[in-house]
């Protein structure tokens, strides 16, 4: 069933982890794909999984630049959109005493600042009964070692989720949150853990998790197909946690 049939979608980071299964799997269900990314080799790469049906568009999305770039090309190639999914963002642990100024401005820059502009550019550009969704993180509602800049940046999304779900809705557009608990994706292996101690790593991680293990990109992407379709066409301003149950503890 092609749930997303003759929709176009724009995916935020979508050359890698969460973002190109969603881009991959829109593209399945009949959506045409515009992924973005900061690597042209992982663009490229990601370009030959989703297929015909995507297109790429290079930059960093803590450019304002970029954002007119990307919707001056969906513009142009599309007269608009139906979904936008803001998924782009980088997470570095770091204890608060020790998070340096390059650090929390990366963050913000890419998460808060990024994501914000991404949606003032692209939201007049979403159709009637649209999908705007928010990737956010189980980060900003349960405490997690290292993560109190990571955190604040997801709790700012949610604030901005919420406003957009009210801010949007007279024109037909559903604004969604989907936050991930720990996912395995590539950043797992950034974290700076040494390859030998890595499986102990997970599996420590996946001991809190009342579901035993963590969640796969495939499982977010299906998630982000919910919100992105008509089964949710009356969802709106909901945070849907992709967890394994791990904000109940």
């Amino acid at each position: 069933m092609s749930r997303l049939q003759g929709k176009v979608a724009v995916v935020t980071g979508g050359s890698s982890g969460i973002g190109l299964a969603t881009g991959r799997l829109f593209a399945e269900h009949g959506a045409r794909v515009v992924i973005t990314g900061r690597r042209h080799d992982a663009l490229e790469a990601a370009l030959g999984e989703i297929g015909e049906a995507a297109v790429a568009i290079q930059g960093d999305v803590a450019d304002l630049a970029h954002h007119d770039d990307v919707a001056h090309i969906v513009r142009q190639q599309f007269g608009g959109a139906d979904i936008y999914v803001a998924n782009a963002g980088v997470n570095t642990i770091t204890a608060s005493q020790d998070v340096t100024v390059a650090e929390f401005d990366q963050q913000f820059g890419i998460n808060v600042r990024g994501t914000f502009f991404g949606v003032q550019r692209m939201a007049p550009l979403l159709r009637y009964g649209g999908s705007l969704i928010v990737v956010g993180s189980l980060a900003s509602e349960r405490v997690l070692e290292g993560h109190a800049v990571y955190a604040g940046t997801k709790a700012a999304l949610g604030a901005f989720a919420r406003s957009w779900a009210l801010e949007l809705s007279g024109r037909g557009v559903r604004v969604n949150m989907l936050s991930p608990g720990p996912t395995d994706t590539a950043i797992i292996e950034k974290l700076g853990v040494p390859e030998s101690e890595l499986d102990g790593f997970i599996d420590r991680i996946s001991a809190g998790i009342p579901l035993g293990r963590l969640g796969l990109p495939e499982e977010l992407a299906e998630a982000a197909l919910f919100l992105a379709s008509g089964e949710s066409s009356f969802v709106t301003g909901v945070n849907l946690r992709v967890d394994g149950g791990m904000a109940l503890l």
